[in-house]
């Protein structure tokens, strides 16, 4: 497992990285439609969503700018999570706006969202939201991050493959997919497939479960 940075940088090159206020609703809102074409606008977060986040947990939910232009986000909130009955979808487990299921005392840091622009894809950025929420795990002193993952490949093999197996065969490395491929190397681990996790017309509501255990918790 990759090491995590005792300190994410704030910068990177031109580009830096800010908590979410409500100023940034609207730019952060149309963000989500830019990289996320395929999926249902109303499932999306929203320009008030992005309000009732900034307004709820803004250090939960960071954003990338360059120069003013937000180009990437990485959002979450603080919940309990029950693995014996883990199959849900992203509006049960993130309730109203998609963060009043926040919980400061909640145990695991749930990962909501995790965009950037097209534009701007394949120079790290992901992987430096990814540490900049262990970053705040560790800090806070929960015991991990969990996610439903984005299949961004699934479509391609859909007809061939159910969803556990497509991810059985990322994660032995003879599919690659740009999401799942990248959040394994950043640690985290499959713990299986989350039907109808949102409706989505390309992986037919199909995500991944996903988990990065926080090493330093209990220490």
């Amino acid at each position: 497992m990759r090491r995590l940075s005792a300190s994410p940088p704030r910068r990177m090159g031109a580009l830096r990285v800010v908590n979410l206020t409500r100023e940034l609703a609207p730019q952060c809102a149309a963000l989500e439609l830019a990289a996320f074409p395929s999926t249902d606008p109303s499932v999306l977060i929203s320009e008030a969503d992005m309000r009732a986040y900034a307004d709820t947990f803004p250090g939960g939910f960071f954003v990338v700018l360059d120069g003013d232009r937000a180009i990437a986000q990485g959002a979450g909130i603080y919940v309990d999570f029950d693995f014996d009955h883990p199959q849900h979808t992203i509006a049960e487990v993130t309730g109203t706006h998609q963060c009043g299921h926040h919980d400061p005392a909640g145990a695991w840091y749930y990962g909501t969202d995790i965009v950037v622009h097209p534009d701007y894809r394949r120079r790290g950025i992901g992987r430096w939201l990814y540490d900049l929420r262990k970053e705040l795990v560790v800090r806070d002193r929960k015991r991990g991050i969990i996610a439903g993952g984005y299949l961004a490949g699934f479509h391609e093999h859909k007809h061939a493959l159910t969803a556990e197996q497509y991810c059985r065969a990322v994660v032995a490395g003879t599919i690659y997919d740009s999401t799942l491929t990248m959040q394994l190397e950043n640690g985290f681990e499959v713990r299986g497939v989350l039907a109808n996790y949102l409706a989505d017309t390309r992986n037919d509501g199909w995500a991944s479960l996903i988990v990065w255990e926080n090493p330093q918790f209990g220490g």
